[in-house]
C-alpha cells in the first residue's frame, strides 16, 4: 500500500496466513486488524475499501494490519463459511496484539496492553462482529469500524450497547450486494446507529475519499 508496508506470514489455525502491516509515520497508537470481503467473490486484503480503511487508521496513528483469510493469496486452507475465518481473525489479533503484552517499538504500551481496534468490509465486517463478540468484554476494543456489513447470508453478531459510541457502521444507500433495509433490520433492535452514504453502492466507487474521511473523523473522536 505504501513504502512502509511490511508483508509476512504467521501460523494460523489452518496453516500460514499472509499479512500486511501498514505503519504510521510516528509512534503507533495501537494495532487495527482489518478483514476483507468474501473470498469466493474475489475478496482479498488488497481490496480498495480495505486499503482505504488501512489508510484511515494509519493517518490517525495506528498500525493497520490487513490479512488474507484461509485459501486467499498466500494463505493456506479453504473457505469455511465464516467459521474458520473467525478463527483466522482471532489468530491474527493474538499474533499482532496479544492480550496482556506490552508494545514493541512500533506501538507504545497502554496500561500494559496493546491498544486494539477491529474493522471489516462486507463479509469481513460480518466476521469482525463475531470477533468483537468473542473478545468483548474480556479484551478492550478501542474502535470498531464496519463497512457494508454482510447480514443476509449469515447473521452478523449484535454489538454490545456499551460499545455503540466506539462503533462506526457505514453503508451505501444503493448497495445491491447487502441491501440497506437488511442492515437496518439488524441494527434497529440494537438501536445501533448506521451512517448511510446517499447514492453509493457496495464498493463505494467514487466515494472512497468520503469513506476515509468518515472513518478518520470516527477515529479522531474520544474513545468511549
Amino acid at each position: 500500500m505504501n513504502s512502509q508496508t511490511r508483508k509476512s506470514s504467521i501460523q494460523g489455525p489452518a496453516g500460514a496466513l499472509e499479512i500486511a502491516l501498514d505503519l504510521p509515520a510516528g509512534a503507533s497508537r495501537g494495532v487495527a486488524v482489518i478483514a476483507h470481503p468474501h473470498p469466493l467473490f474475489g475478496g482479498t486484503m488488497d481490496n480498495k475499501v480495505v486499503q482505504t480503511l488501512a489508510r484511515a487508521f494509519v493517518q490517525c496513528g495506528w498500525t493497520a494490519v490487513r490479512f488474507n483469510f484461509r485459501g486467499v493469496g498466500g494463505s493456506v486452507g479453504s473457505h469455511d463459511e465464516g467459521r474458520g475465518e473467525l478463527e483466522d481473525l482471532l489468530a491474527v489479533v493474538q499474533h499482532v496484539a496479544p492480550a496482556g503484552a506490552t508494545q514493541d517499538a512500533s506501538a507504545p504500551a497502554r496500561e500494559g496492553q496493546q491498544a486494539l481496534a477491529l474493522a471489516g468490509f462486507s463479509f469481513g465486517a460480518y466476521v469482525t462482529t463475531h470477533a468483537f463478540e468473542r473478545l468483548n468484554p474480556g479484551r478492550r476494543i478501542e474502535k470498531l469500524v464496519l463497512v457494508g456489513t454482510s447480514v443476509s447470508r449469515a447473521p452478523a453478531a449484535p454489538i454490545d450497547a456499551a460499545a455503540h459510541l466506539k462503533t462506526l457502521v457505514v453503508h451505501g444507500e444503493q448497495d445491491d450486494t447487502v441491501l440497506l433495509p437488511a442492515v437496518l433490520d439488524w441494527a434497529r433492535p440494537q438501536a445501533l446507529p448506521v451512517t448511510v452514504v446517499p447514492g453509493v453502492g457496495h464498493f463505494f466507487h467514487g466515494q472512497l475519499p468520503l469513506l476515509k474521511n468518515l472513518v478518520v473523523r470516527h477515529l479522531s473522536s474520544p474513545a468511549s
